[in-house]
């Protein structure tokens, strides 16, 4: 089984970070998609909060944070918590990017 890794930035100077992070994780039970099958193969879910992702424009300046979900190289900026149910359910429950959130230019 391999993971799926959703790195949240908990650089801000506020505590969105940490409560995207939390955010998503509450998402990813109630949802029932703390694992997520792919092509066929059954993945688990992981949320970590990290340093500095380098995409300070779209996190540290901004009123949410930036986050990348890995492997897919997919990133998104300025998310805040009340976002995190559209990620879990668009992004990793029906495989398709929330297009408001993605960063185009990494």
């Amino acid at each position: 089984m391999s993971v799926i890794h959703l790195f949240v930035c908990n650089a801000q100077k506020t505590e969105v970070g940490k409560d995207v992070a939390r955010a998503l994780k509450i998402e990813l039970k109630k949802q029932d998609l703390k694992s997520v099958v792919r092509k066929g193969e059954k993945h688990k879910t992981r949320v970590q909060t990290c340093s500095c992702l380098d995409q300070c424009k779209h996190c540290k300046k901004g009123s949410g944070a930036a986050l990348v979900i890995y492997p897919e190289g997919i990133w998104y900026g300025d998310v805040k918590p009340k976002d995190a149910a559209d990620i879990v359910r668009e992004h990793l429950g029906e495989n398709h990017p929330v297009k408001r959130l993605l960063l185009d230019e990494i």
